[in-house]
């Protein structure tokens, strides 16, 4: 499935057209939709707990925040600093790319940019011109559609479904391959799935590109949260012949719980992160100087506060899929990455629960919302209608208790 950039009707004179095609086909991101909804209704008193936004729930290490209160005390991060980033803190990525991944790159290679959304957009910005498609395998995160499509670009999607554990082929990417496609998009651990290439399947894929010339483009963001047998693989530093047409997106969001605080980057080609550079330069300029001295401090630092993070979701992820498997009609396999459980709820859609009947996983997120106050996000918003991601991003007393409710609701279900 592939759609076309939005053309404006030629009907419309240009003055009376209140809102641009290409502005007015972007969608609301769906998991922020679906977080603003259960806060704004936890506002108004009702108990609602929200599986909706992948947002870890712990506090920003403490030695983060004081490296910011120091920040905010020095009179030059108070002006304008490079568009690009901070020199200390692009040198200090380049330090931590190679600490964490093997992947040995120089600062000139590195963008900082305003989190992880703006590092992709600003990449496939970079080098799509109108008409190039992009691989996208899905279940895939409600963002990389639109920024493809907003930078000129064409998403092709492949999909891979619960029986391979969300995972595509290289044997799928080639049936999706044209004359047009000049990127794939390689995810692991994959929000919204929590799947995890092993190294020897990211190889195939990269050989893949490699054969046939094509542009990689690998969100890295969820590197330090794997679980079990499982291991993060770096594309580039596995396959080195890649770096000339590889691009990495990173930031410090997911690893350190620095959601609010809006700090990616992008790695990639020299010339890529000069384009991608002057783009940002007219856009936003650089990124607050207070977040990117945190960032230094995040990214320069040892993991042990990462560690405690990842052995609290892996205990919540162990919890949830037991209890979202106990549902009949529910298949959740067990995620290895991220902190996303993404179960099929196929088995009950068209079922009678409470009066109704879900047609589909949209109805069915929307029905468990109104009856019994949990919100998740329907597949709908990742590309694959039939199944409900669950962010296990928060406490383990809520999670069990808003899966609770689910098991008590859905166990009504009658044909």
């Amino acid at each position: 499935m592939s759609a076309s950039t939005p053309q404006p009707d030629p009907t419309i004179r240009p003055a009376d057209r209140r809102v641009s095609a290409r502005i007015g086909a972007i969608a609301e991101s769906a998991t922020l939709a679906v977080d603003a909804k259960a806060k704004a209704l936890k506002a108004a008193g009702r108990p609602v707990i929200g599986f909706g936004a992948g947002e870890p729930d712990f506090p920003t290490p403490d030695y983060i925040v004081e490296a910011a209160v120091e920040a905010c005390r020095d009179p030059k991060n108070h002006r304008y600093t490079p568009a690009g980033g901070l020199p200390e803190l692009k040198a200090a990525i380049a330090a931590k790319t190679l600490r964490d991944s093997g992947y040995e790159v120089d600062a000139s290679e590195v963008l900082v940019t305003n989190g992880g959304k703006q590092a992709i957009y600003e990449a496939f910005a970079a080098i799509l011109d109108p008409g190039d498609e992009v691989i996208v395998p899905a279940p895939y995160w409600t963002t990389y559609p639109e920024s493809i499509q907003l930078a000129g670009g064409v998403p092709v999607e492949v999909v891979a479904d619960e029986t391979t554990g969300y995972k595509v082929s290289v044997e799928q990417l080639e049936a999706a391959r044209t004359e047009n496609t000049k990127v794939v998009l390689f995810v692991s651990p994959s929000n919204p799935t929590g799947a995890v290439y092993t190294q020897a399947e990211a190889e195939a894929i990269g050989r893949w590109a490699l054969e046939h010339g094509l542009w990689v483009l690998t969100d890295e963001i969820y590197e330090h949260l794997v679980y079990g047998d499982a291991s993060f693989t770096s594309l580039p530093a596995l396959l080195p012949e890649l770096r000339d047409k590889c691009i990495v997106v990173n930031g410090v969001a997911k690893t350190y719980a620095m959601t609010g605080w809006r700090v990616g980057w992008v790695i990639g080609p020299k010339d890529v992160i000069k384009a991608a550079t002057n783009l940002q330069s007219h856009a936003t300029s650089n990124v607050s100087n207070v977040a990117q001295r945190a960032a230094i401090a995040a990214v320069a630092g040892d993991l042990s506060a990462v560690h405690e993070m990842r052995t609290a979701f892996d205990r919540r992820r162990r919890t949830i899929v037991k209890m979202l498997n106990e549902i009949e009609g529910v298949v959740c396999p067990e995620p290895e990455g991220a902190f996303y459980a993404y179960p099929s709820v196929k088995g009950l859609l068209g079922k009678e629960i409470r009066g109704k009947r879900p047609q589909t996983s949209s109805e069915l997120a929307s029905l468990i919302l109104d009856e019994v106050e949990v919100a998740a996000v329907p597949g709908e918003a990742f590309g694959t209608p039939g199944y409900l991601r669950f962010s296990y991003a928060l406490g383990d007393a809520d999670l069990v208790e808003g899966i609770g409710r689910i098991q008590k609701l859905l166990g009504e279900a009658r044909d």
